[in-house]
């Protein structure tokens, strides 16, 4: 099964906001702090884009406004196109800037995360990590454990977004397994996540740039594949970036 992928940076992001829908709109204003209104503007645009792309619809302010991105009753996040369910499954995570948003057809089960390659406390990697995890750690070099906890955590937050739980749950409840490094053109490897009740979820990682990147869903994906950004050029033609 394809799964696309779209990242976007706060730079790509119109400082207009006539690409919002009218809730979205209310929904920004309610927004005091700096930091949370771009994070949530570059994560709706980066969501409406990669939606537009995958609908094979322009990308006009006016179009993209008729795209709304809202939280279903779960949390995660549902599509409305011209007020009605779009036929398309997302997920979307931001972190330092940066945006991204996983895309597949409807009734996939679906969760991507992106997280910064950072230090962290001792008392967070007891409190999060499975003692399988934290033994994985200790036996890499140390040089790699900043990027292998960032991968397992991020790994984790995916699983529990698939799950439509997200961090209301015990993230030791998941565990996370790294395949090998994989050749794929982007730098994809896999990973599967194992559920305390058994269940096995499948996905993919990526590092670049200091950020960590996840993706898992079912059934099984591929390996993600990147969405081709049309560029406006005239009134009836389009070419890709």
């Amino acid at each position: 099964m394809d799964v696309y992928w779209l990242e976007q940076t706060e730079s790509d992001v119109p400082v207009e906001n006539d690409w919002l829908c009218a809730r979205e709109t209310v929904c920004l204003a309610a927004l005091r702090i700096p930091k949370r209104r771009a994070d949530w503007r570059v994560g709706r645009w980066t969501a409406k884009r990669a939606v537009a792309v995958y609908l094979n619809v322009p990308a006009h302010p006016e179009v993209l406004a008729r795209i709304e991105v809202r939280p279903a009753p779960s949390g995660a996040p549902e599509v409305l196109f011209s007020n009605k369910p779009a036929a398309v499954t997302i997920s979307l995570s931001h972190r330092n800037g940066t945006a991204v948003c996983a895309v597949a057809p409807p009734d996939v089960e679906l969760g991507c995360d992106l997280e910064l390659v950072e230090p962290h406390s001792g008392a967070f990697i007891s409190d999060y990590f499975t003692a399988e995890e934290q033994a994985l750690a200790a036996r890499a070099p140390a040089a790699d454990r900043d990027r292998l906890f960032a991968l397992l955590w991020s790994a984790k937050e995916s699983a529990l977004k698939e799950l439509h739980e997200g961090l209301r749950v015990d993230t030791r409840s998941v565990i996370v397994s790294l395949g090998h490094v994989s050749c794929d053109l982007y730098g994809w490897s896999p990973m599967e996540v194992l559920h305390s009740d058994g269940r096995i979820f499948h996905g993919w990682w990526q590092h670049a740039d200091s950020m960590v990147r996840t993706l898992v869903a079912a059934p099984p994906p591929n390996p993600p594949v990147r969405l081709q950004i049309p560029v406006y050029v005239s009134d009836t033609a389009y070419v890709c970036a």
